[in-house]
This record gives structure tokens, sequence and C-alpha cells, in this order.
């Protein structure tokens, strides 16, 4: 964590400002803090592998321990959720690859449910295209400048589109999500380990941008979590919610769903307008984001999810466009939901879903990701040719998704 970031957290608890503990556990490479302890006027919190955990839990704190007793290996492990020797063996060849490690790699490892296939796809999910338009309409498309955060973020998908004049929090429950964001996902983000159903660690009217994307229908505290964002975001932030579940309409793992108009009435003070998720993909899918053309809570009935940006700055409310341009990648490949049949001359691309629940929940992507795709030259042995940038079939293939940019070292 970067040492200036201090100036932004508070404790859940007490509320006062962490400070850092000068013990033997404290590692410092420049203007950040590798490992150490923070410490306020009620608790000590750990920060391992450059990750400050902000959670009183036995977990924290028996790492912390392990960290000031010069153990920040095991520290790390623990913290990683890593309980049995087979997943410590194979996390710590794993991290002993180095430039050969991959997020999908590492997700596999880390992750003990089905979130590994689904964050792998994350990129091209119909629901998180959603989310990074009306984000970037909210944010960086407007110049709107200050700090962004994105809420219960988990890998950083959405946080790596959120650029602005400081380096963007994101914050969630899960160690080993936040690990892996900032070794690929997004590098530039700040990561703060805590649990949303808590008050939240951060100084009041700190956020130009309070981001929080399909988790906050799994929160039970939602009143809390609504309240504690629109303390951060203060008078002139924006507070966007993309993709909730609503109880009018059916949805897979659909959560604690709550109706649109008690999502409205919860940030009413923020003045929230509220869009069908369905529309905002279509008008993603044409190249703008129509803010202006919100919703009443009544009209969404047996709507399945829905988008809420609320803001006392009304001049968010308003149409923009979304930029295309050709791809300027960390890196450029084939979206994971094609398998490749390639010859010498070319390659033959046929979209597979992951699991048939995967099929069946992200079914939108079928509107942008065609069933089969040939193209010239052998991509499993050449990769794709960045000179065919300026091309339209390829600018084409691009747009729909079919080649996505990615981080390095993703696939």
């Amino acid at each position: 964590m970067r040492v200036d970031t201090l100036e932004i957290l508070r404790c859940p608890f007490c509320g006062t400002r962490l400070q850092v503990v000068e013990n033997p556990a404290l590692v410092r490479a420049g203007d950040r803090i590798e490992a150490g302890v923070l410490g306020c006027e009620c608790c000590a919190f750990p920060v391992i592998d450059g990750i400050p955990i902000l959670i009183a839990s036995d977990t924290a704190r028996n790492a912390m321990h392990l960290l000031e007793a010069g153990k920040g290996d095991a520290a790390l492990q623990m913290v990683l959720g890593l309980d049995d020797e087979a997943r410590v063996d194979a996390f710590r060849r794993f991290v002993g690859d180095g430039d050969s490690m991959t997020y999908r790699q590492g997700v596999k490892i880390l992750s003990v449910d089905a979130e590994a296939e689904y964050f792998v796809y994350r990129f091209s999910d119909p629901t998180f295209r959603v989310g990074r338009a009306v984000v970037q309409a909210c944010g960086p498309l407007m110049g709107r400048s200050g700090r962004y955060i994105d809420l219960c973020g988990g890998s950083g998908h959405l946080t790596r589109s959120m650029i602005s004049d400081a380096p963007p929090v994101l914050a969630d429950f899960f160690f080993w999500k936040l690990w892996l964001a900032k070794r690929f996902v997004a590098p530039h983000c700040e990561p703060v380990c805590c649990d949303a159903n808590s008050p939240l660690p951060f100084a009041r009217d700190t956020f130009s941008m309070v981001a929080l994307s399909d988790a906050f229908p799994y929160l039970w505290h939602k009143r809390l979590v609504a309240d504690e964002m629109m303390r951060l975001a203060g008078e002139r932030g924006v507070i966007v919610m993309p993709h909730l579940h609503s109880s009018l309409g059916w949805n897979w793992t659909a959560g604690m769903p709550l109706t649109p108009a008690a999502y409205r009435d919860l940030l009413e003070p923020h003045q929230p307008r509220l869009y069908r998720d369905s529309a905002l993909l279509d008008q993603v899918l044409d190249g703008y984001v129509d803010l202006a053309r919100d919703e009443r809570a009544d009209a969404l009935d047996g709507e399945p999810a829905l988008v809420i940006v609320a803001s006392r700055d009304r001049s968010v409310f308003r149409k923009v466009p979304l930029p295309w341009t050709a791809p300027a990648p960390d890196a450029l490949i084939v979206n994971p939901l094609y398998r490749v049949a390639a010859t010498r001359h070319e390659s033959v691309l046929t979209l597979a879903f992951p699991t048939e629940e995967y099929r069946q929940e992200f079914d939108a992507v079928k509107r942008y990701l065609p069933e089969t795709v040939v193209v010239p030259g052998n991509l499993s042995a050449d990769g794709i040719d960045l000179r065919l940038i300026g091309n339209e079939r390829f600018e084409d293939l691009c747009r729909r998704m079919v080649f996505i940019s990615v981080p390095e070292h993703y696939v």
C-alpha cells in the first residue's frame, strides 16, 4: 500500500486514523508499505503483501502475529485461505513460476467455488459491459476528477476501467481476490481488504465516484452499506450501482434482492435514478449510454435487474457516446469463450460455454459473439496479428469481443 493511502483510511470500529506501527513486522519499499501493522485507538490490523486487512477476525489477528514473528510466507498463506498442504504446494509452484504464471492459473488455485470460471470470462459478460460503460460514463468520460472506489470489486475487472487523478481503491472481503487484482488485473489500484457489512474504513467525502457492481443483493446490511456509500461520496460524488437483482424479476443466484422502489429509497438523499439493465445493454451495443432516460420504479415490474446512478450533480444525467478505438492492449487474445481449431492457413473459432448454467445466465453474449468465426492464419501458433489494426473486419471482431484486450498473463 502507498503511504499516502493512510490519509483516507479510518478504523471501521472507532473511526480514528491509522498509524504505522514501528515494529519488526514493518517492511517498507520506497513510498510503499509491503508488510507491517497499522494501529488506531482500539485495534491493530496487518498489512500483508502490500494489502491492509481492516477486519477484526481470528484469521487477521493470527496472521498479524505470524508477521511479527518473522513468518511472512505463513501469514500470506493464512489470509489466502490455503488450508491444506496440496493447495500450499500448488501456490508455491505458482509463484515460483515468475513471469510464466497467469491469472487463470492463480484463480484456479485460490478460488474454492464456481467463481474460478466466472472471473476468467468476466471481460466479455453482458452485465460487465453495462457496468463498465456506466462507470466510464459517470467518471472518465465526463472528466470527473478525484478518487474512485470499487466496492466489493472482486479481482479488479471493473477497477481496471477506473482511470482518474489518484489510484482507484479496490475494496473486497476476500484477500485472494485482491491479491490477484494487484498482480494481474488492476496493478494501478490500491487494494483494501474490508467487510462491507461493517462501517467502511474510509474518511467521509473521499471519493468522487463510488461503484458497487453486482454484489449489493448479497449483502445483508443494505441500509448500512447505502448510508456508507453516501458518506464516502459526500455532497458532490456520484454513486453507481450496476446490475442490481430485482425481487420483481427472476435471476440466477439472486441473493437477497429488493424491489426497485426499495433500492431507490435507500439512496433517496442522493436523488437516485433507475435504469433497466436490458435497455442499457441495448445502448452499449449501439455505442452510447443515455443516463437522461431513467425509469419509474413501478415501470420495472418483471425486469430481472436494474442499474442505479445517484448524484446531486445533475450534469451526470446525460447521453454519453462510448468512443471506440482500435485496441492498444497489454495483450490481445481470442475470447476464452471460443475454442480454436487451427490449420496452417486459417483458424475456426467456435463459441463454447464453460457450463450450461453459465450459458443460461449469460445468454445475452450471443447478441454480439457469433457462434462460429473463420479467420485467416494460425491463431494457436502465431497469435493475433496486430498489423491488422485498421482492417475493417479485424476491428469489427474487436467490437464484438471475439478478440478482447486483457492484462498481460491473463490466460
